[in-house]
């Protein structure tokens, strides 16, 4: 988390940059080797230059990784302001890989439920977003389209039901997700009040502290967001708790900045800070 939050917004990692603010974390220079050396190995970057001065470069997998999380927060946020997201349209997909090509069919289905996909059974998924597009790309990247059916429908019943709200809480493990993002709002009710009182008593904030907050409401924001499939407002429980726990990191992280001592913008998650300020 801490060291891809350091990216730039042209896929490069310095490692100059990350050092300091993983020391400040409470991270050591052998934790961010250790994960450097693992992005690497994964096929995520390419490293130029050696040790503090090293350089690393997303390859076109990893860019594709960046690219996907920027994508997720920005349909987050758009569905947040608008309170409106779907077309009430369903769009399908449907495989059979033959077991011979067994590895390419998990990869397909791991890639469908990280899209936000849900099984309605065996080799049938459904999203209530537009994703054929992504999913003809992953199907074609994996050597398996002829192998895959894609259909939009505004009529789906699934076991006798058909109301779209109920549809989706059968689908997708709304109540657990709806928990996981009430605990965090808990767990980080104080960081709003306590910025604004500081903001009031015209104190600032060393990085000392902001960087190990930061970190700290990232991971655990991430442990519930990399879990939403971010369904459309119209098909979430009311108050949806999702909507608030991003209000919440969004307002937090932009009193903590206008806070700080240090001048400019943060190099931790300024790739969040920009896609949030590029929203319409």
């Amino acid at each position: 988390m801490l060291v891809l939050g350091m990216a730039h917004e042209d896929g490069t990692i310095h490692a100059g940059e990350v050092y300091p603010v993983a020391a400040a974390c409470g991270q050591t220079a052998d934790q961010v080797r250790s994960c450097l050396r693992r992005l690497t190995a994964e096929g995520l970057f390419e490293r130029q230059g050696s040790g503090r001065d090293a350089l690393y470069k997303a390859t076109s997998t990893g860019t594709a990784a960046l690219g996907a999380y920027l994508e997720r927060t920005r349909l987050a946020y758009v569905q947040d302001a608008a309170g409106r997201g779907w077309d009430r349209h369903w769009h399908l997909v449907g495989f059979a890989v033959p077991e011979n090509r067994r590895a390419a069919r998990d990869a397909l289905r791991d890639r469908l439920l990280l899209f936000g996909g849900a099984a309605i059974q065996g080799g049938l998924y459904v999203s209530p977003h537009p994703w054929h597009k992504d999913v003809r790309a992953t199907a074609e990247h994996l050597g398996v389209s002829e192998f895959v059916t894609l259909a939009s429908t505004d009529d789906l019943e699934v076991g006798g039901e058909r109301d779209p709200r109920e549809l989706a809480r059968r689908l997708w493990p709304l109540e657990q997700l709806a928990q996981q993002y009430q605990s965090l709002l808990e767990r980080f009710d104080w960081v709003v009040p306590g910025l604004v009182e500081m903001k009031d008593r015209k104190e600032r904030l060393p990085d000392s502290e902001f960087l190990p907050m930061a970190l700290a409401m990232a991971v655990a924001f991430a442990d519930c967001f990399n879990r939403d499939p971010l369904l459309p407002p119209e098909l979430l429980p009311r108050p949806w708790p999702g909507r608030a726990a991003r209000d919440l990191v969004a307002r937090s992280r932009r009193l903590a900045v206008a806070l700080r001592k240090s001048p400019g913008r943060p190099a931790l998650f300024r790739i969040f800070d920009e896609a949030v300020e590029a929203l319409p």
